[in-house]
């Protein structure tokens, strides 16, 4: 909770909120952290040790709280214009759903902080390897910097 915030809701602008995430995904990530798989270094010493079942409790936990918009105030328009551009063209929410909810083993993307989905999408995109989608990778190939900053702050302002 210090890191993923009350319920799950992130307070910090680099770490992602787990309330409504699709428990498969939640349990997928826990294991990749846990056996080293996804190198998270502020997660490595706190999933030493922690049960497939106790995985599986937290991953019920966060899945059921309800998800509240880090995202305040108004957005740039030209900027949520360009990013919602981007996604529909990305066909983003085939996989994420028409909402950016998620679903399963993939992560519901509406709401979260900005500065987080910039840097997932940047990592996907420069840096593939174990844990992370390889279907990701490609969607994300060739798009410049500014591209990415659009669509992170499409999703993050997504209601």
């Amino acid at each position: 909770m210090a890191c993923h915030g009350p319920q799950g809701n992130s307070q910090i602008p680099n770490t992602p909120s787990l309330a409504g995430q699709p428990k498969l995904f939640i349990e997928n990530q826990l294991v990749l952290i846990r056996e080293g798989l996804r190198d998270i270094p502020a997660m490595k010493g706190m999933m030493e040790g922690v049960s497939d079942a106790e995985i599986v409790e937290l991953a019920n936990y966060f899945s059921a709280q309800q998800p509240v918009a880090a995202a305040r105030g108004t957005p740039d328009a030209a900027s949520f214009r360009r990013g919602q551009e981007l996604a529909a063209r990305g066909l983003c929410g085939s996989c994420h759903l028409p909402d950016y909810s998620g679903r399963q083993q993939i992560p519901r993307l509406a709401g979260q902080h900005e500065v987080f989905l910039l840097q997932s999408l940047k990592q996907f995109r420069d840096h593939p390897g174990p844990g992370r989608d390889t279907i990701m990778a490609a969607s994300l190939y060739g798009l410049k910097d500014n591209e990415l900053a659009d669509l992170a702050h499409y999703l993050a302002y997504f209601r």
